[in-house]
């Protein structure tokens, strides 16, 4: 009897036409660390009486497709999800191409995603999967990965693949080692670690339906907010924060002239923080930062993958 191993799964995902209508061809097969997306549906007690001591059978409630899907930020994958956060990037260039991927966009594109555990067999296809949040951390060391957050309509099981054969990319993944951090274009130096979060805030029309799923999800007011903790060696970061002025973050992995990733948050506040001696170590500040509507660019933050692939 086959059971099934994470080591053989496999996530392929294609971009829909229509919302919650898988395509038929187009897939790409995503890397991935782990994934929790999923479907599930309860079952409601029955609150009859008169029939004994003994329930009733419970009947379905509606059902909730949705969970988070660990990736590398990588140098060609990542495109996909930042297509999913932002929409479809401006394409510019020819060797190498520039993807610009903007915030603001009033609609977002769906996915098909399908999840294959090959030797149950079991091929979960989630159709209309669109993107709620995506986040990140900056840190000396270790292995860089996003986490994507998902809303999905519903989840179909099948015995065989309904992704054909999904073409895979040529995984080129990003490093903390490739990272930088700056502020008004400058490195900004001391930062001991940084944490970045966007989020779409997704609203799910939740209609009467006979299959209980939800008609979709719309993007809401969007949120980019994080985290960054420095090393407290000068006060420019306190000093703006009582002053309530903006700055420019921009966070960045490179790779060379033909592969980087630079995202940029435009207009980003800073509270005040708590500067606290724990000890004798050093003094760590941190700042949890909210990003809002710049003036110029009139966005909030601007996404740029620079890679080989001819567009998304």
């Amino acid at each position: 009897m086959a059971r099934a191993h994470g080591a053989r799964a496999q996530m392929a995902l294609a971009f829909e036409t229509v919302y919650g209508t898988p395509p038929a061809s187009g897939y790409r097969l995503m890397p991935f660390a782990r994934t929790t997306l999923g479907a599930e549906q309860p079952l409601l007690n029955s609150e009859l009486l008169g029939y004994g001591r003994d329930p009733l059978a419970p009947i379905k409630d509606a059902v909730t497709a949705d969970g988070e899907v660990v990736v590398p930020i990588d140098v060609e994958a990542f495109g996909f999800w930042l297509k999913a956060a932002f929409g479809a990037p401006t394409t510019t260039g020819t060797t190498p191409k520039t993807h610009t991927f903007q915030s603001g966009n009033w609609t977002l594109p769906s996915m098909a995603i399908e999840v294959a555990m090959p030797e149950v067999p079991r091929f979960a296809m989630y159709a209309g999967c669109v993107m709620d949040q995506l986040s990140w951390q900056m840190s000396r060391s270790g292995l860089l990965t996003a986490t994507a957050r998902l809303i999905a309509q519903g989840e179909a099981i099948a015995a065989t693949t309904a992704a054909g054969t999904p073409t895979a990319f040529g995984l080129q993944r990003f490093g903390h080692f490739n990272g930088v951090v700056k502020r008004n274009g400058t490195a900004l130096g001391n930062v001991v670690s940084a944490e970045i979060t966007y989020a779409n805030g997704l609203d799910r029309i939740e209609t009467i339906r006979n299959d209980g799923r939800i008609e979709g999800a719309d993007p809401g007011m969007a949120a980019l907010t994080g985290r960054i903790e420095v090393r407290f060696a000068d006060p420019a970061l306190v000093t703006q924060a009582i002053d309530g002025t903006p700055c420019e973050l921009e966070f960045a992995y490179s790779l060379g002239a033909n592969a980087s990733f630079t995202f940029t948050a435009h207009a980003v506040y800073l509270p005040v923080p708590r500067i606290e001696i724990p000890g004798p170590q050093g003094i760590q500040a941190t700042f949890d930062w909210q990003a809002a509507k710049a003036t110029s660019p009139a966005r909030m933050c601007t996404a740029v993958l620079v890679n080989t692939i001819t567009g998304y």
